[in-house]
């Protein structure tokens, strides 16, 4: 038999145990299998191998999955005490925005009478108009940044595990 058919049935042992064969490489590794004594012996030797690895024992530290967890129900109780802060802070600017644009004429009416008794230029009352529409948006960025700086810019559950 020439190298080829053994290099080839080598190829289909491998092959055959990781992602299959069609059932006409199949028949032809049978085939040469029962003609080839060495390529036999491989393909015992591979299922044995096989075989072995399956039923060995991975030794893992004790106490892995108490440990694991305890860790996953610290991080979902972490993720249930902010969630309802974070929703009541988008609430909270929702409503202010609401407010914000159903009181928008008014406003601008106020800041152009204010502007107007106490002779402020033009762009100044509008710029203080355009502040007042900032606000919410303001007090929710210093919010978000003064967490994340609490935080270290890093989910607690990274920082305990270190």
């Amino acid at each position: 038999m020439s190298d080829q058919h053994h290099a080839r049935a080598e190829q289909l042992i491998a092959r055959e145990r990781v992602e299959g064969i069609s059932q006409a490489e199949r028949d032809w590794l049978s085939t040469h299998l029962q003609a080839c004594a060495n390529c036999a012996a491989h393909a015992q030797e591979t299922e044995q191998a096989l075989r072995s690895l399956r039923t060995a024992a991975i030794p893992l530290p004790a106490g892995l999955a108490s440990r694991t967890q305890f860790r996953v129900q610290l991080r979902l109780q972490e993720m249930r005490e902010r969630e309802p802060k974070r929703r009541a802070l988008w609430a909270a600017c929702a409503v202010s925005w609401v407010f914000g644009i159903a009181s928008a004429p008014y406003v601008w009416r106020l800041f152009q009478w204010f502007g107007e008794r106490t002779g402020v230029p033009k762009l100044v009352w509008q710029l203080g108009f355009g502040l007042w529409w900032t606000i919410p948006a303001l007090f929710v960025l210093i919010v978000l940044l003064m967490e994340r700086v609490r935080q270290g810019g890093e989910p607690d559950w990274m920082r305990q595990s270190k």
